[in-house]
């Protein structure tokens, strides 16, 4: 009754437009450099021994220990249509890695004319994958380089979720289910579907929300079984929704952003039958990973959303930073708070490590990984 209660909550308010112009502040703890070297970082995942995988967008997948950032690539790993935003996407374990050794990554295939967004698993061992497979494609090509989208996440049933997003061009197919464009997809651990997925008329195997741009993170609250999730819009128009299953979030129909050109892209933002973000950007900040705290060591975020972002919080801001949303009880937001906006960098990914503190990736030529901590 609590979940179905706070769900009236939101369904009912409206999105909070969100103060794009929040001064910087200081970050209060320790900050230290992992690595350098990376050449634009992508996503990181935690392995239980401590070490670190870390995608790079141009096609590798990176090991990281204590002795810092290994020569050699890991190796065994699918070779990705590298072009624009595509390429290697995100990393991420199996829940059971301790046991099964299986670990997850999102990646663009194709080539230029026919190209879309496929997860690959494999068994990691000392720097290696062996046993690679393609459990999953998307069922229509695009001759785009963009809106690959790529996040994914792990729900406590086993299965998991990605986001795929509509290829830029192509934004009226996230009104259409039958394809993938534009769209979350719940997986099998294998790649099958799950009996138990939405049924949405003609949908396209797996759909379980469609109505997205470009969803660039995705997240499972265990304390609220909420699935958050947020996507770039056009120009202004960032949004975070809570997902849910056979729900349609509205792109290209209902958006408070506007195209690049300045035109007009809908009349609404909002519309019957569509879901409404719980949260807006405009100005756009760009979004990319993010984390929902649960730790001790930064209590005071403790339930509150951290995501990277790409773009300047205001003029004080040189470029990228990371944006604290503080969530009130009804897991709605209230207030938001700039940190690291002073370091002239786009921040991509955004992780709460094993101990309670957090790992931020800059996407650079020469990215970095920063621990962040007290």
């Amino acid at each position: 009754m609590w979940f179905r209660s706070v769900l009236m909550v939101l369904m009912l308010s409206p999105p909070a437009l969100a103060q794009n112009e929040l001064p910087n502040s200081a970050f209060e703890g320790d900050m230290e450099i992992v690595a350098t070297g990376l050449v634009h970082p992508w996503a990181l995942a935690f392995l239980p021994d401590g070490d670190l995988l870390v995608t790079e967008r141009g096609g590798r997948l990176r090991l990281i220990t204590e002795d810092g950032l290994q020569a050699d690539p890991v190796s065994g790993t699918p070779e990705p249509y590298v072009a624009g935003q595509g390429g290697m996407l995100d990393v991420v374990l199996h829940p059971a890695f301790a046991e099964n050794s299986l670990v997850y990554l999102t990646y663009a295939t194709g080539n230029r004319r026919a190209n879309r967004l496929a997860i690959a698993r494999g068994r990691y061992a000392d720097g290696a994958l062996s046993a690679v497979e393609t459990i999953f494609e998307a069922n229509i090509t695009k001759d785009t380089d963009a809106h690959y989208a790529g996040r994914m996440t792990f729900l406590p049933d086993g299965t998991f979720i990605v986001t795929i997003g509509e290829g830029f061009d192509y934004r009226e197919a996230a009104q259409d289910p039958s394809n993938h464009l534009g769209t979350t997809v719940r997986l099998n651990a294998d790649g099958s579907i799950p009996e138990d997925n939405p049924e949405i008329g003609n949908g396209a195997p797996g759909v379980y929300s469609w109505g997205h741009r470009n969803a660039q993170a995705i997240l499972y609250d265990a304390e609220t079984g909420r699935i958050l999730s947020h996507e770039h819009g056009p120009r202004g128009g960032d949004e975070v929704n809570i997902i849910e299953p056979g729900v349609n979030y509205g792109w290209p129909i209902a958006t408070f952003g506007i195209d690049y050109s300045g035109a007009i892209i809908s009349p609404y933002e909002t519309y019957p039958g569509m879901r409404d973000p719980i949260l807006v950007w405009d100005p756009s900040i760009a979004p990319a990973g993010m984390t929902l705290y649960r730790g001790d060591m930064f209590a005071e975020w403790e339930g509150d959303l951290l995501i990277a972002t790409l773009q300047p919080g205001n003029a004080d801001t040189v470029s990228g930073h990371i944006r604290i949303v503080d969530l009130d009880e009804n897991g709605l937001p209230q207030g938001q708070t700039v940190i690291l906006g002073d370091l002239g960098a786009r921040m991509r990914d955004i992780r709460t490590a094993p101990d309670g503190s957090l790992y931020v990736l800059t996407d650079a030529n020469e990215g970095s990984v920063i621990r962040l901590s007290r």
